[in-house]
């Protein structure tokens, strides 16, 4: 996703929890920064996987070589889970009005 498309979506989400009365609320602020942060890492992870792809090499002792995934992919999906639980903290903060 473009970033001025991302970014219009998190003035729509700012616009939500004005409308909820909850934009300066503490809890909401400090957790849509930290989302807003794990989205730039998953950008940085993808654009990290896509120039240098799904596997890398590692060499041993006497040039023996192993091919494993890229270790963006584990670090992208853990990050993924990590959004995915903030993002469902934000939605229960605008829903309960906190």
């Amino acid at each position: 996703m473009s970033k001025k498309k991302l970014d219009q979506q998190a003035k729509e989400i700012l616009q939500i929890a004005e409308q909820h009365g909850i934009e300066q609320n503490y809890f909401f602020l400090t957790t849509f920064q930290r989302y807003r942060v794990q989205l730039k890492i998953l950008e940085d992870l993808e654009k990290t996987i896509s120039d240098e792809g799904t596997l890398v090499t590692k060499e041993y002792v006497k040039g023996r070589q192993n091919v494993y995934s890229h270790p963006a992919i584990s670090d992208y999906n853990r990050t993924t889970d990590s959004a995915n639980k903030t993002v469902s903290t934000l939605m229960k903060i605008i829903a309960n009005k906190l």
